[in-house]
C-alpha cells in the first residue's frame, strides 16, 4: 500500500466511458494515506481501523487491468480487495465492454462495500459487480465458474502466511488456462506461490509502484 499520490497514469487512459472517467478522476483526487506508524502494533492489522482510508490501485494498473481483460474477453474477474471500488471499476468496465459480465469482490469492511457501491452506481457499472462482504477466505471460495482475471491484494496479519498467499491458493484452482493473476503488494510468500513451475504459473514483475506482478497461468 504505497503512499504515492497518484492522479493520473502515465499515459492515456483506455477507457472512452466519460461517465466511467469522471468517477475515476474524483477518486483519485480524493486520495488519502494514513501515517505509516498507524500500521504498528495489533491496531495496525485491523481493516476495520482504516475505514475511512481507501486503498486503491495505480491509474497504470488500473489501465493494464482493463487492456488485458479486454484482450482476453474477459467475463468473469476476482477483485480482491475492494475497498472503495477503484480497481472494480475498471474490471466492470471491461467486462461491460465485452459484451457483459460479472466483477466478483471481496471487502471485509462494510463502509468500504457501501462506498464502492456508490461508486460503481455513479459510473453506470453496479450491474456488473457483486462485491461480497466479508472474509475473502470464505467468500471467494466458490466463484460459481471458471474465471479469467483476478487482482489480488492483501493486507497484514499477525502470523503466518500473508493473506494474498492464502488467497491464491483459494483462486488459482478456479483460474482457467490462460487467466491472469495480478498482485499488487509483492509479498514474498505470494511471489514463492506464483514463480513455482510446479502451480502452473509464468510470470513477469512490471515497474509499477514498488512492483506489479503479473502471472499467466499455462497449467
Amino acid at each position: 500500500m504505497s503512499r504515492e499520490i497518484v492522479t493520473q497514469g502515465t499515459g492515456p487512459n483506455p477507457i472512452q466511458d466519460a461517465r466511467v472517467l469522471d468517477v475515476i478522476a474524483r477518486m483519485n483526487a480524493s486520495r488519502r494515506f494514513p501515517p505509516r506508524e498507524a500500521f504498528d502494533g495489533p491496531v495496525g492489522k485491523d481493516p476495520e481501523a482504516f475505514a475511512e482510508y481507501g486503498f486503491s490501485i495505480h491509474p497504470d494498473q488500473g489501465n493494464l487491468i482493463y487492456l488485458l481483460c479486454r484482450g482476453l474477453g474477459a467475463k468473469r474477474v476476482v477483485d480482491f480487495a475492494t475497498s472503495v471500488g477503484m480497481s472494480a471499476l475498471y474490471f466492470a468496465a471491461a467486462v461491460r465492454d465485452n459484451g457483459g459480465g460479472l466483477v466478483i469482490g471481496s471487502e471485509f469492511v462494510p463502509a468500504k462495500v457501501d462506498v464502492a457501491r456508490r461508486n460503481l452506481t455513479d459510473a453506470g457499472l453496479a450491474d456488473y459487480a457483486d462485491i461480497r462482504v466479508g472474509d475473502a477466505r470464505e467468500t471467494l471460495r466458490d466463484l460459481g465458474g471458471p474465471i479469467d482475471f483476478a487482482l489480488i491484494d492483501g493486507w497484514p496479519v499477525a502470523d503466518g502466511a500473508s493473506l494474498a498467499r492464502q488467497i491464491i491458493e483459494i483462486v488459482a484452482p478456479q483460474l482457467r488456462v490462460g487467466g491472469y493473476v495480478m498482485n499488487d503488494n509483492a509479498e514474498p510468500d505470494f511471489l514463492d506461490y506464483i514463480r513455482d513451475p510446479a502451480n502452473g504459473f509464468i510470470s513477469v514483475t512490471i515497474p509499477i509502484k514498488r512492483g506489479t506482478e503479473l502471472a499467466l497461468k499455462i497449467a
